[in-house]
């Protein structure tokens, strides 16, 4: 009886595991590592299946609420906001002084910007809002776009 108990819980196990890849709460992850543990209980004693259910109890306790939220934490991090420079691809610019291959100016987010062009054969005139597509330095490199 022992066999078929230790398979049960694996195969719970595994399958409530499995089921972690649909939710992505850790709950169905915790509770398949206590039936694991269960099973592996199970497969080495033989032990009534009622202790088995305390087992299962307890260990699914202990994950839950010691290593849940600690999973949860490491990995339930809000993607950092890009700040500084990182921030300004993909902005939009005023062109302020006309931005050829090798000078220009350029305001961004009120700050005043040395600009080039992203197709060095293209000229901005004063007045015309570009994007900016990278920083290259202390330079921004700007696209018209269509």
């Amino acid at each position: 009886m022992e066999t078929v108990a230790a398979l049960i819980w694996l195969i719970a196990g595994v399958a409530l595991a499995a089921g972690e890849a649909l939710t992505g709460d850790f709950a169905l992850l915790m509770l398949g590592g206590a039936a694991l543990v269960t099973g592996g209980v199970s497969a080495v004693t033989d032990l009534p299946v009622w202790i088995d259910a305390v087992i299962f109890a307890v260990t699914s306790l202990v994950l839950l609420a010691g290593v849940r939220p600690i999973l949860r934490r490491r990995y339930s991090q809000p993607p950092a906001l890009p700040t500084g420079i990182d921030a300004l691809p993909g902005k939009h610019a005023l062109v302020l002084e006309q931005v050829g291959e090798h000078s220009g100016r350029v305001k961004i987010d009120g700050e005043v910007w040395t600009a080039r062009p992203l197709d060095a054969t293209e000229v901005y005139e004063p007045g015309t809002t570009v994007t900016v597509m990278q920083i290259d330095g202390a330079t921004a490199v700007v696209w018209r776009g269509v």
